[in-house]
Formats: structure tokens, C-alpha cells, sequence
């Protein structure tokens, strides 16, 4: 039997983007793993946190793609703030699915591995924000070889780190409490 994960994207909208979802998880399930995504491989009618989150306690780890979703074609973060804040421009600049914040973060609230991936031009904020989990967070650019993308250094030690994780969460869970 595999060991479940929670798998978290934006539904692809772009041919590159479902073949990167198509590596990850062919990456995973050649590891012994099942990636699981609400929606994709599971359903729930319940309110979408709810299934979110029971879908989180049958899983052991999550990797999250925040993909290129929402383009800002013109924007300011900030605008004529009167406390002096500083503003900021977000011109041409992309955001995910909120999601991509949401899902982590439950994740990383019960404890889970959690490896966020994003995807170049993505903003950087929030969970996205480098180090705001305390682990390094790889980008990846579609407009390169995705192939050596995933023969890279980066993704194949990363991954391998996260998937240590994943694994001593499914030993953890096997052992009976601690009494004293």
C-alpha cells in the first residue's frame, strides 16, 4: 500500500503546467507514495476546508505547486498609504490560488512535511514568502526545460529531504502513545 500525500495546484491551465503536475506525481507514485488532490483523486461534499482538512489527517506530507494563475497587469501594493508605508509596484506580476496559502498552512498546522514549489513570477508572499516555514523553497521557471528541472540537484535533493519527512511521519503514526 502507498503512503498517502496531499498534493495542492491550481487546476493547470497551460499544457506545461499539467505535464509538471504529471512528473510530480509520477515522481511520487514510482517512490511508493499516493499524491491526493481534492477534486483530482478525491471528493467530499462537504464545505471545501472541511474536506481539506480530513483529506490532511489520511496524509503524511504535502506538496504544494503554486502555479501562474492570475496576472496583475497593473497594480500597487500599498497605494497612498498614510502612515507611511512604502508603496510598491505589482506590475506584471502573478498571483496563485489562495489556496496555495490555505492548504500549506492547515498543513503545516497538524505538523505535516510540508514543500512548496513556485513557479517564477509567482508573488512572493505570505507562505510564499522565502523562509516564513523555515525551509527552502525551490522555484521553477516553465519557460525551461522542464525535463532538466527535474533532473536538477535542487529538485532531486529537496525532494528526497521531504520525502525522509514523509517517511518518519508514517513510523510515528504506527507507534502506540507514549504513557510516561
Amino acid at each position: 500500500m502507498k503512503d498517502s500525500v496531499f498534493l495542492s495546484y491550481p487546476k493547470p491551465y497551460l499544457e506545461k503546467q499539467k505535464q509538471f503536475i504529471e512528473k510530480v506525481v509520477s515522481y511520487l507514485e514510482n517512490r511508493g507514495l499516493q499524491p491526493r488532490t481534492l477534486g483530482v483523486t478525491d471528493y467530499d461534499m462537504d464545505a471545501p476546508l472541511i474536506a481539506i482538512r480530513r483529506l490532511l489527517l489520511e496524509s503524511n506530507g504535502l506538496i504544494a505547486i503554486a502555479f501562474r494563475r492570475s496576472l496583475i497587469v497593473k497594480g500597487t501594493g500599498k497605494p497612498d498609504s498614510d502612515i507611511g508605508e512604502n508603496a510598491y509596484d505589482l506590475t506584471n506580476q502573478w498571483l496563485t490560488s489562495p489556496y496555495c496559502q490555505i492548504e500549506p498552512a492547515m498543513a503545516f498546522q497538524l505538523g505535516l512535511p510540508v514543500l512548496i514549489i513556485r513557479e517564477k513570477g509567482v508573488v512572493e508572499e505570505g507562505i510564499l514568502e522565502k523562509g516564513v516555514l523555515g525551509v527552502y523553497m525551490p522555484e521553477f521557471d516553465l519557460d525551461s526545460d522542464i525535463d532538466a528541472y527535474f533532473a536538477s540537484k535542487e529538485w532531486t535533493q529537496i525532494i528526497q529531504k521531504w520525502e525522509g519527512y514523509v517517511r518518519c511521519v508514517v513510523e510515528k503514526k504506527g507507534q502506540p502513545p507514549i504513557l510516561y
